[in-house]
């Protein structure tokens, strides 16, 4: 896990970790900003130190493809079969979070899941 919104392309046509700018490119980074921007975890931009402790994403999002290759990922085969726009959400630096842990999740994302509704 992490704590960053994820957006495409999530593969290039080299397959290798770098860039991979869709045409909209721009659209997808305000979308990923809208939610990042509420969670000020996320938006500071090195939410798993303690795990990743190289790992740093400005403004707490990411090109899908400079942070690991993903061929055949469904955020770009949505983007490119049907016109659906995508964006993946990392909730935190633990997948599996305790049952009693998810109240501070809501809290920690609930504005920016408001944020993010506001986009549409």
């Amino acid at each position: 896990g992490s704590l960053v919104v994820n957006y495409p392309f999530d593969d290039d046509e080299q397959g290798i970790t770098i860039y991979s700018k869709s045409p909209d490119d721009a659209v997808f980074q305000q979308l990923a900003l809208s939610y990042s921007k509420e969670n000020t975890k996320m938006y500071q931009g090195s939410p798993c130190k303690d795990m990743y402790p190289t790992e740093y994403f400005p403004h707490g999002i990411t090109n899908g493809a400079q942070w690991y290759n993903v061929p055949g990922g469904m955020q770009d085969w949505n983007y490119l079969h049907t016109n659906c726009f995508e964006v993946t959400i990392e909730l935190g630096c633990v997948k599996y979070p305790k049952a009693e842990e998810l109240p501070k999740y809501w809290e920690q994302n609930r504005r920016s899941l408001l944020q993010f509704m506001k986009q549409v």
